[in-house]
């Protein structure tokens, strides 16, 4: 004999207020028809569940019967399928409401958000892969995405807090050189014998060949900037000595 469901919730919040809707929701919606053997239990939950998604409803409601639903066997890989199914018919948005609310009653935590990726949302190019290729002239972590290799190379090079590149050259028959364009975050360029020149999201850098230079994030905020190559005859970077921490300390 499958399970009797038993329903008290009208009479304990309206049972004053409103007795003959208490009636209705405790005995007739869930004593009646909950408890009716045409349909099992468990398809029963899902019903529900589409039923109030489509209809908008993502309250305490619709949490209730998510619960209920887990309670009466529907497995997390169920009402993700469920959900997923309904979004393309009832909307995208009800669809990503519900999500959200299933995540909980099926105790999928969040993950947590790194300072990576909130720095992420913050620009619109990707912050790409760790910058491992070319770590040695770096002092701190840094990120490397390629946005174009085709007739100009242009790669977003993201830097965390207080990473920066070594001192280095651009050399070049001829051509040549580098144009920094800021895209998130705050950080500093600087040529050697000159003042820092600080970036924020804008900025623009040209950098002619054979001038000593380095950039990177400010001590304290993440940095990204588009890193554009000039088409060069036997064009090579020149990597020298890091920028030490007394120059870099002198930085706000």
């Amino acid at each position: 004999m499958s399970e009797k469901i038993v329903q008290t919730a009208g009479r304990d919040q309206l049972g004053e207020f409103a007795p003959s809707f208490a009636h209705f929701n405790d005995d007739i919606l869930f004593g009646e028809e909950w408890n009716s053997q045409s349909i099992d239990l468990k398809t029963r939950c899902m019903i529900t569940v589409v039923a109030l998604v489509s209809s908008g409803i993502t309250d305490s409601s619709l949490i209730y019967h998510l619960q209920n639903a887990k309670a009466h066997g529907v497995t997390k890989e169920e009402i993700a399928d469920v959900l997923t199914h309904i979004a393309f018919y009832v909307g995208w948005p009800k669809g990503w409401a519900a999500f959200k609310l299933a995540k909980e009653v099926w105790n999928e935590t969040e993950k947590e958000e790194t300072e990576k990726d909130k720095f992420q949302n913050t620009i619109f190019f990707p912050v790409g892969m760790p910058n491992n290729g070319f770590a040695q002239y770096f002092t701190g972590q840094s990120y490397l995405a390629p946005v174009s290799s085709e007739q100009v190379g242009i790669y977003n090079v993201t830097f965390e807090p207080g990473c920066r590149n070594n001192w280095h050259i651009h050399q070049a028959d001829k051509g040549g050189g580098q144009i920094l364009i800021c895209v998130g975050g705050r950080g500093y360029y600087q040529e050697w014998g000159k003042e820092p020149v600080e970036m924020k999201p804008g900025d623009c850098i040209n950098i002619p060949v054979g001038v000593k230079h380095w950039h990177g994030a400010a001590p304290d905020s993440w940095f990204a900037h588009l890193a554009i190559e000039v088409p060069a005859e036997n064009g090579s970077n020149e990597w020298l000595e890091a920028v030490n921490d007394e120059q870099y300390g002198k930085l706000r």
